[in-house]
């Protein structure tokens, strides 16, 4: 799947509204806390793969007065961002539309690169990764935290949920993504050259009534959609049964008092080298 001319790919989970609103409940205290401590006033950063800008809002605060550059392949997500930090009145941001493997900066630029849930859904990581090590100043630092599908878990399992994890994992893989990108991390920075890496595993995790039923609602308008499950089904990952059992599974899972959900990650930091 292609993206206009894009190098990378169209977003697996597209940009409808349970999704925009999953991204939007990430922020730089929850879901980039690992990178915080690396980052000081005066700083140049950027956010690749920006989103709707929830994250960059709070980094651009821990490097202000220094900048904040957020670049997304997708029109909605910038005006989303620009909108975000406008209501935080973070003006030291800048938001824009960009390939986030052909980005519009010059060599050296930036001091620190981050991304969340990136390169799990770009199938060429190294032309990415190349781009981003082009553009950081040497000492620079990458940040990245994503998804290890294989470790995430919803409880009660009820003897089928993990079957949704491996569609959802064979949906990923289909279209060229990798879905246990999180664990790959060390791998990955060391091809592209990167050094002193530093790794890390945490888990967000869903078990509030407020977050279930929000997850509830996300399974549904996309994961069991009509138009994701004949698409899986095209895909020969699932069978029209099993989709129905997954189905009948989340109501089950919706009302038990038990009920949570807990998505892996792998956060790596790395730094350009000086020579």
């Amino acid at each position: 799947m292609t993206h206009g001319t894009s190098s990378t790919p169209d977003y697996t989970m597209g940009f409808g509204h349970e999704f925009v609103e999953t991204m939007r409940r990430f922020t730089a205290q929850k879901n980039a806390a690992y990178l915080l401590p690396y980052l000081r006033p005066g700083l140049r950063i950027l956010d690749f793969g920006c989103g709707p800008g929830t994250i960059s809002v709070g980094l651009a605060q821990a490097v202000s007065p220094g900048e904040l550059y957020g670049v997304d392949m997708e029109e909605s997500q910038i005006d989303l961002a620009r909108s975000v930090a406008e209501a935080a009145g973070q003006t030291n941001t800048i938001f824009q539309v960009a390939d986030v493997a052909d980005l519009p900066f010059e060599d050296d630029y930036f001091d620190v690169a981050h991304c969340h849930n990136v390169l799990m859904h770009v199938p060429d990581t190294e032309a990415v990764l190349a781009e981003v090590m082009r553009v950081l100043k040497p000492g620079g630092i990458i940040g990245c935290r994503e998804m290890i599908c294989e470790s995430s878990f919803t409880v009660p399992d009820f003897g089928i949920l993990r079957k949704a994890w491996d569609m959802f994992e064979d949906i990923l893989a289909t279209d060229d993504a990798h879905p246990q990108m999180g664990k790959e991390l060390k791998d990955r920075l060391i091809k592209a050259g990167f050094a002193n890496i530093r790794m890390n595993a945490t888990f967000d995790m869903f078990d509030s009534a407020e977050e279930i039923e929000f997850i509830y609602r996300l399974v549904y308008a996309w994961f069991l959609s009509p138009s994701l499950r004949e698409q899986a089904i095209g895909y020969g990952v699932t069978t029209r049964k099993l989709a129905d059992d997954i189905a009948v599974a989340y109501e089950r899972w919706r009302r038990d008092p038990g009920a949570l959900l807990a998505v892996g990650y792998g956060e790596a930091i790395a730094n350009k080298p000086f020579s």
